[in-house]
């Protein structure tokens, strides 16, 4: 699945421009398959009883050349032509291409004539042309028209993602807002100077989360967005909040979907940390290998649920399934979220990891 930021960015930059880049390996493939198919078809539609293998290869030879002329022409055209409306990308793509076709007819007439009866002998066959330059024509302009649906479905399916992935992250912000403010409450009367000090943080970080429309932040955003949330947790709970961060070296232009990291933590928080009287502890692990990043936020788990406490596996996993289909979304069936338990020492843990492919070079996936 093709990278979303890098597919909005450059149809918001040539929002026209339908063509695809026929220059990469799998078009190349594509493109003499389905012109040795076309070839094939020819030749079977042929008069002549029996299967003629020496036509076979020639109109092969032929064909494929003109086909991979095309493309090669059109990639070097693609910046020029990515600047131009529809009307004038079909017109010069059908013009640039019945051109290369009655060129290579020319050729090959001149050719054959000149091997089988000398130059003298050559003569411009009108028929020929007319009719070479009408099946170049024909078939360019069905794969246009292709090209064209195809792109208009690309955008239409990147516009449903996109308010898919908005909409699910909508849904997050009423719940955090909610627990920031039992936070708040619980504080006036305990202490107001630091209920007014959850109020600030609270609002700058409002400030920086309704800021961000774009789908993905960076990852440093992220974390300091998250350590925001945790500081406002941190002035409910006192020491019975610890929370340990384990960052390895990233790098800088890492992004992440936002809102992902502070649900996770406030699971943990909620799932964790609330139900159990004991001081409980958070650790964040993130880290980037071979193409991949990988976050794992773990809490200890309450030992006596007599409190009140919640289950791990039967609360609320809202926020768990929100941020899996958002991963999906965004980067397919490569992207993964788990949950598990495990004991630690003498503690039991919960753990939610995520892993995601992300290139250093990130245009596309």
């Amino acid at each position: 699945m093709k990278h979303l930021r890098s597919a909005l960015s450059h149809s918001a930059e040539y929002p026209d421009f339908f063509l695809p880049d026929l220059c990469t390996p799998k078009a190349v493939l594509l493109l003499v398959l389905v012109a040795e198919l076309f070839v094939l078809v020819l030749v079977l539609a042929m008069p002549e009883p029996g299967f003629d293998w020496n036509y076979l290869a020639l109109t092969s030879l032929f064909v494929q050349w003109i086909v991979l002329v095309c493309a090669a022409l059109l990639c070097r055209l693609r910046r020029l032509l990515a600047q131009c409306s529809i009307p004038t990308i079909t017109i010069a793509s059908l013009a640039l291409c019945v051109t290369v076709t009655l060129v290579f007819t020319l050729g090959a007439e001149y050719f054959f004539y000149q091997l089988e009866a000398g130059l003298e002998a050559a003569v411009i066959n009108d028929w020929l042309l007319l009719r070479n330059g009408l099946i170049a024509a024909i078939i360019t302009g069905i794969l246009l028209r292709y090209f064209y649906l195809q792109k208009e479905l690309s955008r239409q399916q990147q516009a449903e993602l996109q308010a898919r992935i908005q909409s699910l992250q909508s849904r997050i912000h009423p719940h955090f807002l909610f627990n920031s403010m039992n936070s708040i409450a619980s504080l006036i009367h305990i202490d107001p100077d630091k209920a007014e000090q959850v109020v600030e943080d609270l609002s700058d970080l409002f400030r920086a989360s309704l800021a961000e429309t774009s789908v993905e932040i960076p990852l440093t955003q992220e974390i300091e967005l998250s350590r925001r949330y945790v500081n406002i947790e941190k002035y409910r709970f006192g020491d019975r909040l610890t929370l340990q961060w384990h960052i390895a070296d990233l790098p800088e232009d890492v992004m992440i979907p936002q809102l992902t990291l502070q649900p996770l933590l406030e699971n943990a928080i909620f799932h964790g940390i609330q139900p159990d009287p004991a001081p409980g502890t958070i650790t964040v692990e993130i880290d980037y290998c071979d193409n991949t990043l990988a976050i794992e936020i773990s809490n200890t788990i309450a030992q006596d649920t007599s409190h009140g406490g919640a289950n791990p596996h039967t609360g609320n996993s809202v926020a768990l399934d929100n941020i899996a289909a958002r991963l999906e979304a965004l980067y397919g069936d490569k992207a993964r979220l788990r949950t598990g338990t495990e004991t630690r020492g003498d503690r039991r843990w919960f753990k939610a990891q995520i892993t995601y492919p992300w290139s250093v070079s990130h245009d596309g996936m």
